[in-house]
């Protein structure tokens, strides 16, 4: 494909989502977080320089999902599975996730600002992993190869897959995936 993409990944809108904040704040704060977050998300992706896919999961689940953007299902796999299918759609793309209340168009556009010198992109997240991955046609094989998911290890590992390749790093952002986080976002503001 042509042009620059924003590649936003979720899950569905239904109860049940986002189990380890739901163990904090209950499920219907969690699936109400999630709705809004992925709302504002789309709204911060939406921008005349890119297009924007939301990538969901499950594939065909039945959901109030936002209108106005393109819905392609995840497919089968692990995580990185999933996000190295997503990216290897399109020549150059960026993906984020729905849990980042930071996240700005302002972000997206020093990804695609970065992936004009770099191979690859990453917004590094306060716990270790990232908000954000992209990457031009200068890829490895495998960029998700042996990553150790939801851990502190998740960024150093997937960085691993991409020596000899330039690599820049956005700012340090946090995610939202227990109460603990969103307790720290709500104090910060």
């Amino acid at each position: 494909m042509r042009g620059d993409t924003v590649i936003v990944f979720a899950r569905a809108p239904r109860l049940g989502v986002k189990k380890r904040l739901a163990k904090g704040i209950g499920a219907m704060a969690a699936l109400r977080f999630h709705r809004e977050q992925l709302a504002a998300t789309l709204r911060q992706a939406r921008d005349p320089r890119w297009r924007v896919e939301l990538v969901v999961t499950p594939d065909r689940a039945k959901a109030p999902w936002p209108r106005g953007v393109a819905r392609i299902g995840q497919g089968p796999g692990d995580l990185g599975i999933r996000m190295s299918r997503a990216l290897a759609r399109h020549r150059r793309a960026v993906l984020v996730g729905s849990d980042i209340p930071g996240l700005s168009s302002a972000d997206l556009a020093k990804a695609f600002r970065a992936l004009g010198r770099a191979d690859a992109v990453f917004g590094p997240a306060e716990d270790g992993g990232y908000w954000l991955v992209g990457y031009g046609p200068r890829r490895p094989a495998r960029p998700f190869a042996d990553v150790r998911w939801s851990s502190r290890h998740a960024l150093d590992d997937t960085l691993a897959n991409f020596v000899g390749r330039r690599v820049a790093l956005l700012r340090r952002m946090r995610d939202v995936d227990t109460a603990a986080d969103l307790q720290a976002i709500r104090r910060r503001r």
